[in-house]
């Protein structure tokens, strides 16, 4: 009897499982698929709904070679097959084709996108199919398809399809020439108009891959416009919409407003994520903290102060639920749009003498570098989980901010006057508790790989930009 193993094929994501069969005088049994021992093994967790079997009477009935808009793990249930696969997916690896004989010990992780066919080679042979989606027929538009026949696959068939039992359809499929190759699922970006939805587009790759919509076409506090999105075609989200507004969040209207959007939401969009298995991303916030603490790493417990932050910190935990998410936890965002950096550039260019918090400590996290260390984590093996993102460099104030966005522009610093938060609030009712420190720990992050650039540095070029216009 075998063990349990799993191996790589000549097409990327294609695996091909050992699986024990026990045998005895009444015939076989075997696990033909047990989720905890073949994800140990090195199986995708795929989590399959659907489970089709196709019953072959005879020798050389031959069917496919279809590449669904669903991963599938396909094996055999009794008898033997000769499989094929045959990658249709568009990238350096398309037309490129693997053959192998199954039996009972044997099974395939078919990817997305990757031909599927096979050829009977005993009667009576029954071909099982786990799928990620239900089926339907508007799943058809999804289909690509490939001539059993095509020369350039170079499949060796064991019985000629002149003798063997094929369908119509099968015969008439296009050759590889003709195949439109078969598009990666697409990555859904809401929030298409905030500082990082800007940003988001400004660096997503510009073939497609990337769909952006805002609040206008689709409002994720309402469950029925959520339910109305055919969920099927993407293979990430990225929430970039959120209630954000931390003082009016203080008031009876901004509280049910911050609530609704971070957390009644959130939790149908991750509903439907694990549903779909999608990968959420989502953008947590540092005042999920308390700031008692000098530096805070992915691991320390949330303490929010306001509402805002609270709302923020329930919605952490209900996205920490998605089987695949990335949590990404960030401070004093700068990007397209209202800012603390663009005030301050305002006021400075105004003759405005500014009083600034000096008591408060973090780092800017200019939006465009969040962006790029969104897509490294969706590009990137890294495992699937809480990091910390912002720009790197000593932390400072917000007073020490302000003083270094008057120098770059070529204004006198000692225009900036620094003040406490205690000072700053008085006379200013309704305003929301801020956490003291904002600092986070980035070691996470680095380790896969993304280095995040010093916050002045980034500072720097914002500022350039802001004055040309570019």
């Amino acid at each position: 009897m075998n063990a349990l193993s799993v191996h790589e094929t000549p097409i990327p994501g294609l695996l091909l499982v050992q699986l024990p069969v026990h045998e005895d005088s009444r015939g076989w049994f075997k696990e033909n698929w047990q989720r905890a021992k073949m994800v140990a093994a090195g199986l995708p967790d795929f989590r399959p709904v659907q489970n089709n079997v196709s019953f072959n009477s005879t020798p050389g009935t031959t069917r496919g070679i279809h590449a669904e808009p669903w991963d599938k793990y396909v094996a055999v249930i009794g008898g033997a097959v000769f499989g094929a696969w045959v990658d249709l997916r568009a990238g350096d690896s398309f037309g490129r084709s693997y053959s192998t004989t199954l039996g009972p010990g044997q099974a395939v992780f078919v990817p997305r996108g990757v031909g599927n066919g096979f050829q009977t080679l005993e009667p009576d042979t029954g071909y099982s199919y786990l799928v990620t989606e239900h089926w339907s027929e508007k799943a058809r538009s999804g289909y690509t398809f490939l001539n059993l026949a095509d020369s350039t696959a170079k499949i060796p068939w064991p019985i000629s399809l002149e003798l063997a039992t094929v369908s119509e359809a099968d015969r008439t499929h296009p050759r590889l020439e003709d195949v439109t190759a078969a598009r990666p699922r697409k990555t859904l970006v809401l929030g298409a108009q905030g500082q990082l939805g800007r940003a988001l587009a400004a660096v997503a790759p510009a073939d497609g891959t990337f769909e952006f919509v805002d609040r206008s076409q689709l409002d994720i506090t309402d469950p029925l416009q959520l339910a109305a999105v055919d969920f099927s075609g993407y293979g990430a989200v990225i929430n970039a919409a959120a209630y954000t507004l931390v003082d009016e969040a203080e008031t009876a209207g901004g509280r049910r407003e911050a609530w609704a959007t971070n957390v009644t939401a959130l939790g149908h969009l991750a509903t439907i994520c694990t549903a779909h298995d999608l990968t959420l991303v989502h953008l947590s916030s540092d005042y999920v903290f308390d700031g008692e603490r000098p530096i805070y790493t992915e691991e320390d417990a949330v303490c929010p102060l306001g509402v805002y932050g609270q709302s923020k910190a329930a919605g952490d935990a209900v996205v920490s639920q998605v089987p695949k998410h990335f949590l990404v936890r960030t401070s004093w965002v700068v990007g397209d749009g209202k800012n603390f950096v663009a005030t301050m550039a305002r006021l400075a260019s105004d003759g405005v003498d500014p009083t600034v918090i000096s008591d408060q400590h973090g780092r800017l996290s200019f939006a465009g570098d969040l962006a790029r260390g969104i897509l490294h984590l969706l590009d990137s093996p890294a495992p699937h989980g809480t990091y910390n993102l912002s720009n790197d460099g000593e932390p400072v104030s917000w007073e020490i901010i302000a003083r270094k966005v008057f120098t770059l522009l070529g204004h006198d610093a000692n225009r900036v006057t620094p003040t406490s938060s205690v000072e700053y609030q008085k006379g200013r009712s309704g305003m929301a508790p801020r956490p003291a420190n904002s600092t986070m720990d980035l070691s996470k992050i680095r380790e896969t790989g993304f280095t995040p650039r010093d916050q002045f540095e980034a500072l720097a070029e914002y500022l350039a930009k802001e004055s040309t216009g570019t």
